[in-house]
């Protein structure tokens, strides 16, 4: 099916949440709200990223209406968080006026964690993916050298090689195609994106786990080149009523395709 024809079918609306979230949303059911993976822009994506993106949520468009949902703009610098958690959790409230089914990937996953930790009434389910209770150190130092130098307007791009690929030979192929593509994707405003990439930098859930009440799923990958197994084991065992899976041979991007039956069960059980 062509991207226009699987757009309408879905019946795809972009909007914004109150308080200044933008988000895409599709299908049709409960609603279930997609916190993005980590995205330079505080907006919904354009041109391909966005076909893509409606492509990978396709699967779960067929049982909820999917609400993709980003970062507000205008992010003040030492904003954290537990901040950004609470911004979400009023919007939340005010668009579905009750708790709701939350899936986060990634960057969107250390939102998820501390929007359940801090905002509980705010989720009726959770669902983590590709992501755990803090940053590891590669991730950290490649989302932060990423968030400095496009600030400083220089290129930055390369440095999120070391976030998709665990091999060495291939972070320095990637980060050679980075550096070329770097002027074609340079975030609209790198104060966003340097005020969510340091408040991720601060968020550590140690000790906090147990405050999350919603049942949760936490989903892996066991090639995920930015967090290890023991991180996903240690975020669902610091939570009182969760459940594990980690996916052989599946890498950081992979488990989003990956997950998507065990989600839906999850959320029907």
């Amino acid at each position: 099916m062509r991207n226009s024809a699987l757009a309408a079918v879905l019946d795809v609306t972009e909007g914004t949440l109150p308080h200044g979230m933008p988000y895409l949303a599709l299908g049709s059911g409960r609603p279930l709200v997609f916190l993005r993976w980590f995205t330079p822009d505080h907006a919904n994506p354009t041109g391909w990223m966005r076909q893509s993106e409606i492509k990978t949520l396709a699967p779960l468009a067929a049982h909820f209406r999917v609400y993709a949902v980003n970062r507000a703009p205008g992010m003040a610098e030492g904003t954290t968080m537990s901040d950004i958690a609470a911004e979400h959790a009023r919007a939340l409230h005010d668009e579905f006026g009750g708790p709701v089914d939350v899936l986060g990937v990634s960057s969107g996953g250390s939102l998820a964690l501390q929007l359940a930790a801090d905002q509980p009434a705010a989720v009726r389910r959770l669902i983590i993916a590709s992501s755990g209770y803090t940053l590891e150190n590669a991730a950290r130092e490649a989302q932060l050298h990423y968030g400095e130098a496009a600030y400083a307007g220089k290129r930055a791009l390369h440095h999120m090689a070391a976030v998709g690929f665990r091999s060495p030979i291939a972070q320095r192929l990637a980060a050679a195609g980075l550096w070329l593509a770097d002027p074609f994707a340079r975030p609209r405003n790198p104060a966003d994106t340097l005020a969510f990439i340091r408040a991720e930098d601060a968020f550590d859930l140690t000790g906090r786990l147990g405050d999350i009440t919603a049942p949760t799923l936490v989903v892996g990958g066991d090639s995920d080149s930015a967090y290890s197994a023991e991180t996903f084991r240690r975020t669902a065992d610091g939570i009182p009523n969760s459940r594990l899976i980690i996916y052989p041979d599946t890498t950081h991007i992979g488990v989003v395709k990956r997950c998507i039956p065990d989600v839906v069960a999850f959320l029907a059980d």
